[in-house]
């Protein structure tokens, strides 16, 4: 094993004042609304997002000693209503919902909101609304305050069983219910209100971690313009499977007494923080933050038009080395994504092998001459009676080294074995994963994983069989271009996909440039390595094995070249673009 030298900290540089801990903070802010009161009453609203500690962050401001302190909580419907408001989108299935259309108006009791307007408009002196929706009941105030949050932090207080869901008492409900409340209606919620809150803020405070920061609005906007037209990485992050291996404890410099770890999410922006380094102090953010600011920088127009405010391209980790095979699966086709989950595009994706033990496999697509309703039929007989599943009968099961390449469009049976360390590339839509088979074990929990057969039995694209596979989908690679010290080759992905991806071999500067889309990278060979801007618009950008980082689009043409302490060994990376 290498040394590792992967970095977990990625963050950007940015001027300005920041202040840490709560005594700092409300100082501040008494501060400000000491010196713009001149009109005898004073408005702050403080904006929460969800999974904040709200009952934690609202004591701390209400040492800021309003006249009057309205707590949002107070003013929603009841939490009976908002679960049948609801529960049309979160569905009877135990993972899957539908895309919500609602606003935090949908949970406010009009009576109680008017009342509470009319009291507003009769008091005098410092007047604080915080909580959920505090923003869009009172879109004008005097100083606008947004407490943030990342989801993957969202999501270990939904196992600590601390947070409920937006209006509703649900902190006992399992993990994987909170997540699909969450993605299938809080979030949106959620960000609906702060893509309007983002260009306005006064200030932004970071409570990811028990003491607080604080930094102006200005300050935030002005990092994320910044990070919009660098080269930049998320923040990543790690978490255990029951398929989980050990490769990462070593490359990615992880605590080597945990289990394992199976995942980590390294270019997953709705799920990842991005950091802003200011006064040597890290304030953390989600990362979706950045699209909601500058969504065509860093997107490109072409994409940004097709995509919106979506960060079309994830790149994770997967790793099963000393570990075991992930569940067999199959991923939703676009139409049925759509018709079942109002969904606009689904989860394409490859397995780009960055390291491989020996008898690594993976499995893709189906053996010649499978009949549909007789592996069907084996799928549930082994579901409901707990015997072993024949994949071997249906699935073909292919060697895996390094830098082998499989491509897996929607409707494609697949799944990584043992002993394997992937990159997974894929379009974002990250939740629509019907699992086949799961080998009868457990998950983290002690519970079976839930299968989805039934869905899975609507998508598999049955003629994708063995000669198929391995013409079209295994190590696609076609030779593109070369020059002093570099090579380039298209290794996907298939005619399915809205992926484009390239590898890039290299001893000396390699030529690179974003082609108006958004470009995303993992260096998956060499220990460091150099990206620059011929036209110097950014500064030289380190990268390190094994580590995902990110071109904006406005970006254009940049380089790559090894580190000068690397020798001129050959490096290589993977870039993915959208094709358009």
């Amino acid at each position: 094993m290498r040394k590792s030298n992967y970095d977990k900290s990625p963050a950007t540089d940015v001027d300005g004042p920041l202040w840490k801990g709560w005594p700092a903070v409300t100082g501040k802010l008494r501060e400000a609304a000491s010196a713009a009161n001149g009109a005898g009453q004073h408005i702050i609203v403080a904006e929460y997002y969800h999974g904040v500690y709200a009952a934690e962050v609202s004591a701390c401001l209400k040492r800021l000693s309003p006249s009057l302190y309205i707590d949002m909580q107070t003013l929603f419907k009841s939490a009976s209503a908002i679960e049948a408001m609801t529960a049309p989108y979160m569905t009877g299935n135990a993972l899957f919902g539908r895309r919500a259309p609602l606003a935090y108006t949908d949970y406010l009791d009009e009576a109680k909101a008017d009342a509470c307007r009319e009291l507003i408009r009769q008091t005098k002196g410092l007047i604080l609304i915080a909580g959920h929706g505090a923003a869009e009941f009172y879109p004008s105030p005097h100083t606008l305050i947004y407490v943030d949050m990342a989801r993957w932090e969202i999501q270990q207080r939904f196992r600590r069983k601390e947070i409920d869901g937006l209006g509703v008492a649900s902190k006992d409900a399992p993990p994987s219910i909170h997540y699909k409340r969450g993605y299938f209606i809080d979030w949106l919620v959620c960000d609906r209100l702060k893509r309007e809150c983002l260009p306005r803020a006064d200030y932004w405070i970071d409570t990811h971690r028990r003491e607080p920061k604080m930094i102006t609005g200005q300050t935030m906007r002005e990092g994320l313009e910044k990070t919009a037209r660098k080269p930049f990485r998320l923040v990543p992050f790690f978490d255990p499977a029951p398929w989980g291996g050990q490769w990462m404890k070593h490359v990615c410099g992880l605590h080597r007494e945990a289990a394992n770890y199976g995942w980590c999410f390294d270019c997953v922006p709705e799920e990842n923080s991005l950091c802003l380094r200011i006064c040597g102090e890290l304030f953390e953010m989600p990362a979706s933050n950045l699209l909601f600011h500058q969504p065509r920088q860093v997107l490109g127009a072409p994409v940004e038009a097709r995509f919106g405010y979506d960060f079309p391209i994830r790149f994770d980790l997967l790793d099963t080395i000393q570990g075991g095979s992930l569940s067999l699966q199959v991923h939703p086709t676009n139409q049925y994504i759509r018709d079942a989950f109002g969904m606009y595009y689904t989860q394409d994706e490859s397995y780009y092998l960055l390291d491989a033990a020996d008898g690594a496999t993976v499995c893709l697509g189906l053996k010649t001459g499978v009949s549909p309703g007789e592996m069907i039929r084996a799928l549930n007989e082994s579901h409901e009676t707990g015997a072993p599943f024949p994949a071997a009968k249906y699935v073909n099961q292919w060697p895996a080294q390094p830098h082998d390449h499989f491509l897996i469009p929607a409707g494609a049976v697949h799944c990584s074995g043992a002993g394997a360390m992937v990159l997974e590339i894929s379009a974002t839509p990250s939740l629509f994963t019907f699992k086949l088979y799961d080998w009868g074990r457990m998950g983290l929990d002690g519970l079976p994983r839930p299968l989805n057969i039934k869905h899975g039995s609507h998508v598999i694209q049955w003629e994708w069989q063995t000669a198929f596979v391995q013409q079209q989908l295994i190590n696609r690679i076609t030779p593109i271009s070369q020059g002093d010290g570099w090579e380039e080759e298209r290794t996907g992905l298939h005619e399915n996909e809205f992926i484009e991806t390239r590898r890039y071999w290299f001893t000396k500067k390699a030529p690179l440039h974003t082609g108006g889309s958004v470009n995303v990278l993992n260096l998956v060979e060499g220990c460091e390595a150099i990206v620059e801007s011929p036209a110097q618009l950014f500064a030289p950008f380190a990268v390190h094995y094994a580590e995902t980082f990110i071109l904006p689009a406005c970006t254009g043409e940049y380089t790559i070249r090894p580190a000068s302490a690397s020798g001129g060994k050959r490096h290589g990376v993977i870039k993915a673009s959208v094709r358009y």
